[in-house]
């Protein structure tokens, strides 16, 4: 389920998960390429420098995924879900979607596409990406 996320919330948990993330991409032939990128907020963007791959991959299917694991045994993980555009050697990700997603354990059952037990969408509720359920 798709929920928009405040900026200002996102930014929140971006700081506490820190400034590094593995950054998802797909591959012409459809595999996914992940590596490692540091980046920083400009506007509501997230910015990086990205190799060669990862700029085409960037440059020819936008859609790409952000992934902060988990900070403790058993917390979550931050997935950000956004579009990719190029400027020079960096990669502009513009979120569309995040949740916080539990690193360990058996997933609970989805009731009506609804996250169940083990995710935590960034609604923009107050303190809602800050806290365990």
């Amino acid at each position: 389920m798709s929920v928009p996320v405040e900026l200002s919330e996102l930014r929140a948990a971006v700081e506490r998960f820190g400034p590094v993330a593995f950054l998802l991409t797909t591959a012409e032939d459809g595999r996914p390429h992940a590596v490692s990128f540091e980046l920083r907020w400009v506007d509501d963007r997230l910015v990086g420098a990205g190799g060669n791959r990862t700029r085409r991959n960037a440059s020819s299917r936008s859609l790409v995924s952000l992934l902060w694991p988990a900070t403790e045994a058993g917390g979550y993980n931050l997935i950000v879900d956004g579009d990719a555009a190029l400027d020079g050697d960096d990669i502009v990700v513009t979120p569309t979607w995040a949740v916080l997603h539990r690193s360990v354990g058996m997933p609970a059952p989805s009731v009506d596409g609804a996250c169940g037990q083990d995710c935590v969408p960034l609604d923009g509720t107050a303190g809602s990406i800050l806290t365990s359920p």
